[in-house]
């Protein structure tokens, strides 16, 4: 099964299983990582930002014109940055590591 690692908020990695089909926003889910998600993956607000490693970033897809208009709304925006709703795991993704930005704002906050 592949795997990722997660960098979270205080600097800790966290390598965790992430099965095929599942998006970063779902694997952090399902390992209890600290990613709100608040529109369940819609693709309506900002809070599954995370900051994808550079060594990673060309092997994504690149973000749709949703999916960077969501991201102009993320605290702390970052050049590789992306909402974790929108990279799905795949066997080229093993190995993925995704940092925790230091905070989430939610669209609809003020």
């Amino acid at each position: 099964m592949p795997k990722m690692t997660f960098i979270e908020r205080d600097g800790t990695h966290r390598e965790v299983d992430a099965p095929i089909g599942l998006s970063v926003l779902e694997v952090a889910h399902k390992h209890g990582v600290d990613i709100e998600g608040a529109c369940e993956g819609s693709l309506a607000c900002s809070t599954c930002h995370v900051i994808v490693d550079a060594s990673w970033i060309d092997r994504l897809v690149e973000p749709t014109e949703d999916e960077e208009d969501m991201l102009d709304l993320a605290f702390g925006l970052e050049k590789t940055s992306r909402l974790g709703c929108q990279i799905v795991m795949s066997d080229a993704l093993d190995g993925l590591i995704v940092k925790l930005p230091a905070a989430a704002r939610n669209a609809s906050q003020g």
